[in-house]
């Protein structure tokens, strides 16, 4: 009785201090800068995001955007060097899509596995015993955890995946026959799903077909680290896969916080402009206005993540889809070390000039919020990154799905087989990051146009069912984000649940043993 008065009066007085390190990648960064600005509308919170100058500054402007109009608690930025230079890299180079070559991925890789002591570094001098606190670490980064034992500081992993992305790595990380002596082009079925799953075997994530000891060594110890964290913070909401959280809770036992769509703390179109880089009222009124001169529903925006690097003959089929589809589109191309070679391609073909006015070819970056929750979107061609697949779901737009890489094929099967709001342009096979150009062409632009139809043709019953479900899916994302939803409520519950954590440390054995 007593232990649990001191609980309770404790947690009256409670200010808690999240600690979040994420891995050096925009779709990993901005998410989690997205959950902080969440984090710190809170009372009695205190956020802290360690990360390199160059990624601290690509969030400046949205940090202090927050801060001045949302009446938050600061967001504090602190940094670490990257080891760049020492490794082979450019000094301008402290994020994954910011590496110039495919060649230097390895260095890349290199790099981030001297980061402990550096990150401990900053650690050090933010961590006090009168201080509670919590870190919210991307498993990416597994040494974080080992840091966050040496602390005794609880630690919980934030994801920037799906429910059924974690549920059907759990089951295939601790099933291995179901995938070990299979052909890569033979279809397997992953057990113990709400629903039955078929899958090829060169659709899965690369880890379960790379046979490479240290490759296999990094993936126990993220597995481990995700394991071991006192819970699972998840970019998602419990309405879009409610069968699958409560599998994963079951199947686990542990603690698991849907808190997402987190893309939506992005309210007004200047803050949509400005996510994750310094956008301009200029550049928002650009594609505004270019937006409000199309019907409402009636474009097409095709974008394949910062990463891709799909081959330049593969990505001239998708724009000669865009062009068959006959409607308006954007189409964007990521600014990389092939771009000479595409826009050459782009200027024999004579596509650009062919499509002016009707098609805006983008190179570089977009600001894809806001072209999302324009009304005239009225689909999106999608390399099926869970961060932009969710920004899709949100807005209430139908998805093309053309999958790439890493998890991309799980989260094609939650969009057109779980929750029936895509069409999918027919890719057969994962292309392993960095080994993209042995792949060749997977997709002709037939199959663009096709998949383009079926989810935007007018006159066609199955086409107006998908733009439906996919008008409820966002409704209910938003739901889900407003006072009272499910992501607002399993908010409330993280901090409240790593709260009661500190507290019962401290009261019950004055913070000897880990927490």
């Amino acid at each position: 009785m007593e232990s649990s008065t001191a609980i309770s009066t404790a947690t009256q007085k409670l200010k808690l201090h999240f600690i979040m390190i994420p891995f050096l990648a925009p779709g990993h960064l901005l998410p989690m800068v997205d959950l902080a600005r969440l984090l710190a509308r809170q009372n009695n919170v205190k956020v802290t995001i360690i990360t390199t100058p160059l990624n601290a500054a690509r969030l400046r402007q949205s940090i202090d955007r927050e801060v001045q109009y949302c009446g938050s608690s600061p967001i504090n930025v602190q940094h670490f060097r990257f080891p760049n230079v020492e490794n082979g890299l450019p000094e301008e180079c402290e994020s994954l899509d910011t590496v110039p070559s495919r060649d230097l991925l390895f260095n890349f890789a290199i790099a981030t596995t001297m980061l402990q002591k550096p990150v401990e570094e900053v650690f050090d001098k933010l961590v006090s015993p009168s201080t509670p606190t919590c870190v919210i670490f991307d498993k990416q980064l597994p040494f974080v955890a080992d840091i966050a034992k040496k602390h005794k500081v609880p630690r919980t992993t934030f994801e920037c995946h799906n429910c059924f992305n974690l549920l059907c790595n759990h089951i295939l990380f601790n099933n291995p026959k179901v995938y070990e002596n299979v052909s890569e082009t033979e279809s397997l079925v992953v057990p113990g799903l709400p629903h039955m799953i078929v899958l090829k075997k060169c659709q899965l994530p690369e880890w379960f077909s790379i046979d490479n000891g240290e490759f296999s060594a990094l993936s126990e110890k993220i597995m481990k680290a995700q394991e071991e964290a006192h819970g699972v913070i998840l970019n998602s909401f419990e309405e879009l896969e409610e069968e699958y959280v409560k599998e994963y809770r079951r199947i686990t036992g542990g603690k698991l916080w849907c808190i997402g769509p987190v893309s939506l703390s992005n309210k007004d179109n200047l803050a949509k402009a400005q996510r994750g880089r310094a956008g301009s009222n200029e550049e928002e009124g650009q594609y505004l206005k270019w937006l409000d001169s199309w019907p409402a529903r009636s474009v097409i925006y095709a974008c394949l993540g910062s990463l891709n690097d799909a081959p330049p003959r593969q990505l001239m089929e998708l724009g000669l889809g865009l062009e068959a589809s006959k409607r308006p589109f954007i189409w964007v191309l990521r600014d990389s070390h092939k771009s000479d070679e595409m826009n050459k391609l782009l200027k024999e073909n004579g596509l650009e000039e062919r499509v002016k006015g009707r098609g805006l070819i983008v190179r570089g970056w977009v600001p894809q919020l806001l072209i999302l929750s324009h009304t005239a979107t009225g689909s999106f061609l999608t390399h099926c990154g869970w961060n932009s697949t969710l920004e899709g779901i949100c807005n209430g737009v139908p998805l093309v799905t053309f999958p790439l890489t890493a998890e991309q094929f799980y989260n094609e099967k939650v969009v057109v087989e779980l929750l029936e709001i895509g069409v999918s342009v027919g890719v057969e096979s994962n292309v392993h990051f960095g080994e993209e150009n042995k792949y060749g062409v997977q997709m002709k632009r037939g199959k663009v146009k096709e998949a383009i139809e079926k989810v935007m043709g007018e006159e066609d019953e199955e086409s107006e069912r998908i733009r439906e479900r996919a008008r409820n899916y966002g409704e209910q994302a938003n739901r889900a984000m407003e006072k009272g939803g499910s992501s607002y409520l399993n908010l409330s519950q993280l901090i409240e649940d790593i709260t009661q954590l500190v507290i019962r440390c401290r009261v019950e054995d004055d913070g000897e043993g880990e927490p």
